[in-house]
């Protein structure tokens, strides 16, 4: 995650935030950040795939 993303998004917000506010806005960003990498490096699942690992963690 590059800062100026961090910096951006942080800006972005409302003058009055909270410590909790600006980590989870920092967990989202490298979601998405990860994701994305996944994606460009092809690390991805198909329609059926999903379904069954969202089938296996309904059922846990």
């Amino acid at each position: 995650m590059k800062k100026s993303a961090v910096l951006e998004s942080i800006s972005k917000m409302n003058e009055e935030i909270s410590i909790d506010e600006i980590v989870d806005r920092l967990l989202i960003l490298e979601k998405i950040d990860k994701g994305r990498s996944q994606f460009s490096s092809g690390q991805t699942n198909t329609e059926e795939q999903a379904k069954q690992k969202l089938a296996k963690l309904i059922c846990q």
